[in-house]
């Protein structure tokens, strides 16, 4: 069997270190000269770059979303779809806002999955929250999957976003892990989960790798490109009038003093760096940054920003040797897929994440500047794949691109959604305001879901309705008990 020339076994310590009760700021502004990422800076990949960054800036709005990725963008367009149903004559009027170019955080920096859990961690779920709140857990991410791929579908949009349907290996690299994923796989068929899908595979049968793993169900796509389709469909909505404004930081918010008509009518004052927006309701989509806004969701109980690293790397084999599955191992610490072949290629290019365990005894934790990249790392994912199948991928080969980005983490693992609470001040001092944030470097299968839910609160505030948590929504993911 391959020795992997990195730490394995290092999850149970990653999250040891990541619940220290130490008290920190709270997360900066993203920085302004970030690394380049694949998904980002190829030639002609992001059109909204830099969409609404000049001329006048909006003054109002009924609903501000501050973050262009993944999460913000589904927020409003689930909220274009809750409010065409609703009888409304007149247009909701919302504003995404972005301190930086469209979508160039984590959703446009991160792997490219998207990929359903199938049953990992199923015990451990359960033990913690109950069967039924792990079958949730397994539930969400499963509708967010088949929601996204529905819409590419309807709109013919597979090759505009290179959506690949090619499955998804998850490697077992040590013993400890086969016997807790037979373990985890037995649970959630026992509670009724259905594993029509998964498919085991011997260490023969892993394309090389001398490891055993397991396949199932698992997409890949570009997700810049997705959330540009998203965005637009969103501002096609009847019900929305829906601007964009980046490299737009929004650098504080205050009630509105009643000094004006427009602060008398909105509750809240967003201060950005070109001026100012009177709003009613907010919905904070900015992930590890999020507590730069609101400082008491800092630290081990709230969301911490950590540091990830991505290379693009190209093959030394054919995509039939190395095989066109997206691939997980080491406990998930990395990820990697090779891209579909463009034309008079041989030899794919691989998007390839990870390498933090690298990197202890502090994990990334609590970095939340992507303009470098950690040579640790970056050392460690170059090894990598050469370890993992000898002979498919050069040693010494340097990537075509290499970048990082910053994902929010916290204690469960699970993500914050719904009304911002304070849990240190008794009075609601946030009203109005929303929250979806914390994915731990599992967003894609998550964040379009939990952005639908907050939709959907939001939605129902405004309709005057109650809102009743849909089936697949995990109750342990609320900030606020329903």
């Amino acid at each position: 069997m391959a020795v992997l020339l990195i730490p394995t076994s290092a999850l149970a310590d990653s999250q040891r270190v990541l619940g220290l009760q130490v008290d920190h700021a709270p997360a900066p502004l993203p920085v302004a000269n970030w690394t380049k990422s694949f998904w980002v800076n190829s030639p002609g990949a992001n059109p909204l770059a830099g969409e609404g960054s000049e001329g006048l800036l909006t003054d109002e709005a009924d609903v501000c979303i501050i973050g262009s990725g993944l999460t913000g963008v589904s927020a409003a367009y689930h909220l274009g779809k809750e409010l065409e149903e609703s009888d409304g004559s007149e247009k909701l009027k919302v504003v995404i806002l972005d301190a930086r170019d469209f979508c160039t955080g984590a959703t446009g920096r991160n792997g490219g999955h998207l990929s359903p859990v199938a049953f990992a961690h199923f015990n451990s779920a359960s033990q913690r929250f109950g069967t039924d709140e792990a079958l949730r857990w397994l539930a969400l991410e499963r509708h967010t999957v088949s929601s996204i791929v529905q819409i590419i579908q309807a709109h013919g949009l597979e090759e505009a976003v290179d959506l690949v349907n090619n499955g998804r290996i998850e490697l077992l690299v040590t013993p400890e892990e086969l016997v807790e994923a037979k373990a985890d796989f037995e649970a959630a068929k026992t509670a009724g989960v259905c594993l029509d899908d998964v498919t085991w595979l011997k260490e023969n049968e892993t394309f090389g790798s001398s490891y055993p793993g397991y396949s199932h169900t698992g997409y890949n796509l570009w997700p810049l490109k997705f959330v540009t389709k998203l965005y637009k469909l969103a501002a096609a909505s009847p019900a929305l009038n829906l601007t964009l404004h980046t490299r737009t930081p929004v650098i504080a918010i205050n009630p509105s003093d009643g000094s004006s008509e427009s602060s008398t009518t909105h509750l809240w004052t967003l201060t950005t760096s070109r001026g100012s927006i009177f709003c009613t309701r907010i919905i904070h989509s900015t992930n590890a940054y999020v507590s730069h806004l609101l400082p008491h969701m800092r630290g081990p109980t709230g969301v911490v920003p950590v540091r990830g690293q991505v290379m693009a790397l190209r093959a030394a084999a054919p995509v039939e040797s190395i095989s066109r599955h997206a691939w997980t191992g080491n406990e998930g610490f990395e990820y990697w897929f090779p891209r579909p072949l463009e034309k008079g290629q041989e030899h794919p290019l691989v998007i390839l994440g990870g390498g933090r365990e690298a990197t202890m005894p502090d994990y990334e934790f609590y970095v939340a500047d992507d303009s470098e990249i950690n040579a640790k790392a970056g050392s460690a994912l170059r090894k990598f794949l050469p370890a993992l199948f000898p002979g498919k991928y050069e040693e010494g080969r340097e990537p075509e691109m290499e970048w990082t980005g910053i994902m929010g983490y916290t204690v469960t693992g699970d993500p914050l959604v719904g009304p911002v609470v304070d849990p240190n001040n008794s009075t609601n001092v946030y009203d109005g305001h929303f929250v979806s944030a914390g994915y731990s470097g599992h967003g894609m299968p998550r964040a379009f879901a939990c952005a639908e839910a907050v939709a959907q609160m939001v939605a129902a505030e405004i309709l005057g309705k109650s809102w009743s948590p849909p089936e697949w929504l995990p109750q342990h993911y609320l900030t606020q008990a329903v």
